[in-house]
């Protein structure tokens, strides 16, 4: 089950892009619908947290939590990145369209596996295992099968 942050739907989400600490705030809120997913019977080892990128956060939110992937790990839920082709990703390559953007999705994919993050969400599969194959390297872990 997969708990995901965000504040309103799509047509007026980046009015509710306001945080007074990004981090400190989607934590809590994430928390909060965490919360509910237990209540309502979800298991807590089912639980998979996704910090919500681009949904109700600006560019520099985006970017300021995945230099935080730490603390979503911190609950001891898994946690699940979507940045796949992001307009925050186009933003800083100078307004790219999103299909000029996989490199970049493989850069966070990097990352994202370098801070133990159980699954990306992608466009671009291919891309994405071999960056996460390279970081799963440099960590000393076995490389992941291409089946």
């Amino acid at each position: 089950f997969i708990v995901m942050h965000w504040r309103e739907h799509s047509v007026a989400m980046q009015e509710q892009a306001h945080y007074s600490d990004v981090v400190a705030d989607v934590l809590r809120e994430l928390l909060a619908q965490r919360d509910a997913a237990l209540a309502a019977g979800i298991p807590a080892e089912r639980i998979i947290l996704d910090p919500g990128l681009g949904f109700s956060k600006s560019w520099d939110h985006n970017w300021t939590l995945l230099r935080h992937l730490q603390r979503f790990q911190e609950i001891g839920h898994r946690v699940l990145v979507g940045a796949s082709r992001k307009a925050f990703l186009g933003e800083l390559l100078g307004g790219r369209e999103p299909e000029g953007r996989d490199a970049a999705t493989a850069v966070v994919s990097f990352w994202a596996a370098l801070h133990d993050v159980w699954a990306v969400r992608t466009h671009d599969v291919r891309g994405q295992v071999d960056a996460i194959t390279v970081a799963r390297r440099l960590r000393h872990e076995a490389p992941m099968p291409l089946s």
